[in-house]
């Protein structure tokens, strides 16, 4: 028997920060520092670490349930910083645009000050509006592809 997951404060906020930290991971470039721009002016950021580019292994399951296995390598850009407020923002882009992990990272952690969320989140409609269509395309596209299969029963069986 499962216990249910308790729904709190804390979960909301956690829920909220994987969905920012996942549109900045598909936002592009452009649109993050176009983010930045409307947020000026920015407290200074100092790097916890140096911006990097490296791999990590991607995984796949058989069948999307089935055994995991090794599907290959991508290339990642990752940052951490912290502001002068005290605030750490953190962030993984795929590519390796270290510059616009660390931005994204700058977002991230101007976002969890709850005096800047509500212009943070401001800010990213229209790129979370741009992300949601180009999904529902997605979607559409592949929904057109979709056969339908259908027995006939035959007579002697």
């Amino acid at each position: 028997m499962s216990i249910p997951e308790q729904s709190s404060p804390d979960n909301a906020l956690q829920r909220d920060r994987q969905g920012l930290m996942a549109t900045l991971a598909r936002a592009e470039a452009g649109e993050i520092d176009t983010v930045l721009a409307l947020l000026a002016p920015l407290p200074s950021a100092a790097d916890l670490r140096p911006p990097e580019v490296g791999l990590v292994m991607l995984r796949g399951r058989t069948g999307g349930d089935g055994a995991p296995f090794n599907l290959g390598e991508a290339t990642v850009a990752r940052a951490a910083v912290r502001l002068a407020d005290g605030a750490s923002g953190f962030a993984y882009r795929l590519g390796r645009d270290a510059r616009a992990a660390r931005a994204a990272a700058i977002i991230d952690a101007l976002w969890q000050d709850d005096t800047r969320r509500a212009a943070v989140e401001a800010v990213l409609k229209p790129v979370r509006a741009r992300l949601a269509g180009a999904a529902a395309q997605v979607r559409a596209e592949t929904a057109a592809t979709k056969v339908d299969f259908f027995t006939l029963v035959r007579g002697e069986d």
